[in-house]
């Protein structure tokens, strides 16, 4: 196994900007042993490997019991292990990789269950004339994820067109599912929900499905997504997907959105860097891409923060033809948060930090609306959603369980408010004195 400092998977393609505060020393934030743990896991799919992939040959079966559940909860566990043993590195304890070869077994099992379903809903949503497009999930094998079975998928979700989304939801409520939430233009439709999941179920093909359809509103006066979809075979039919632009768009915004928000999965990032990677040497897609959304303030700055923290933690990866426009002309500020929180931020535990929050307020002055307000993600309004919903003719145990995760994840997000929310504001004070040792 070559083991060199090096972190980069391909020739630089023209040097990177000069960083403003370059010269204000202004270190990192320094990881614990556990966060550098979390660093050496992502610096693996990095060629040659990075010296930093040592630290993982000496675990403790605690700080093995640990990493694994953080390799669950980023979506990391079966790509790190299809790497660990495609290179055939002598990384795992025998039980450690019994244990994730089990869990990819059991999630080869589980996306069968779910290929099926999409096919199933599909056909029909084909039948009855639905526009639609496959999002994320299976739309991004190959180019992101190399075989869908690497990947732990959560839900289904499909673009529909605002005239189509009567049919899809009938579609879906006569196959057993029943709406659970509506947010904006997203409804979100479960059938045989499980009360709880533990990891150990967390890759199981388990009877419970989750379907998310989010609506293209026909009265915006952007052009139609759904008119400039793209066919691919998937299991004997032909599966609508976004363009390959639009594609990588919504892959690196919804990435972006991961990556500011409380707890992000790593995987998204990987995934994404592969993305970059696949397309690296393909100048008229990168031409496309900037046409299509040089313009666009939050695609620029989304997919900049995006690459730059990539690059930040993981070495070059980028092409200058996509770094010009976008990291590239990413505000000093923002380069700053990068060097300062980007690897805390993608090497958090679970549930997280607020840290995001800062690098907000800086985007917003850089023109880039937030989703919410600062006070609101401080100080929320309204009680956290109901883990899971009661149904008729639920029983006395059910319902109290079910009452009891409730009030159990009640008192966590209590709790997290409470230590983050004073985390940021004392943070926020050092972040203020940095940013005043910036060149104006």
């Amino acid at each position: 196994m070559q083991l060199l400092s090096s972190r980069t998977d391909l020739p630089r393609a023209g040097g990177r900007a000069a960083s403003t505060h370059s010269a204000l020393d202004l270190r990192p934030s320094v990881l614990n042993r556990e966060l550098k743990l979390h660093e050496a896991v992502l610096l693996s799919f990095c060629n040659p490997l990075p010296e930093e992939c040592l630290r993982l040959r000496q675990l403790s079966p605690g700080e093995w019991r640990r990493l694994l559940r953080w390799l669950d909860i980023s979506g990391l566990a079966l790509y790190f292990y299809h790497r660990v043993s495609g290179l055939k590195l002598d990384l795992l304890p025998s039980s450690v990789a019994k244990r994730l070869q089990q869990n990819l077994t059991d999630n080869t099992q589980r996306t069968s269950g779910m290929v099926k379903e999409s096919l199933a809903i599909q056909s029909q949503f084909q039948r009855a004339g639905v526009s639609y497009a496959v999002l994320k999930g299976f739309s991004l094998t190959p180019h992101a994820v190399p075989v869908p079975e690497l990947r732990h998928q959560f839900d289904l979700d499909f673009l529909v067109a605002e005239k189509s989304a009567k049919d899809a939801q009938q579609i879906l409520e006569r196959r057993g599912y029943r709406l659970s939430g509506a947010n904006g233009r997203s409804r979100e439709f479960k059938i045989h929900e499980t009360p709880h999941i533990s990891l150990k179920d967390f890759y199981k093909d388990l009877p419970g499905r989750r379907v998310e359809l989010h609506l293209e509103l026909s009265a915006t006066n952007a052009p139609s997504i759904l008119c400039r979809t793209e066919s691919r075979p998937f299991y004997g039919i032909e599966m609508p997907v976004l363009s390959s632009v639009d594609l990588f768009i919504g892959q690196g915004l919804h990435a972006y959105k991961d990556l500011c928000s409380e707890f992000s999965r790593a995987s998204h990032l990987l995934e994404f860097r592969r993305h970059v990677i696949a397309r690296y040497g393909d100048a008229t897609f990168w031409m496309d891409l900037r046409l299509n959304a040089e313009d666009d303030v939050r695609t620029c700055l989304g997919l900049g923060v995006l690459i730059e923290v990539i690059t930040h933690v993981m070495g070059e990866f980028a092409p200058l033809e996509l770094t010009c426009w976008t990291s590239h002309r990413l505000p000093s500020s923002a380069k700053l948060w990068v060097k300062r929180y980007g690897a805390r931020s993608v090497f958090k535990k679970h549930p997280g930090n607020k840290l995001y929050l800062l690098l907000q307020k800086e985007l917003e002055a850089a023109g880039m609306s937030a989703k919410r307000s600062l006070r609101r993600s401080l100080l929320p309004s309204h009680l956290p959603p109901l883990v899971v919903k009661g149904s008729g003719g639920e029983g006395l145990r059910s319902k109290a369980l079910r009452y009891h995760l409730q009030a159990e994840f009640f008192l966590l997000r209590l709790r997290f408010h409470l230590v983050e929310g004073l985390r940021y504001g004392w943070e926020s004070r050092s972040w203020r004195r940095l940013l005043n040792r910036l060149p104006s």
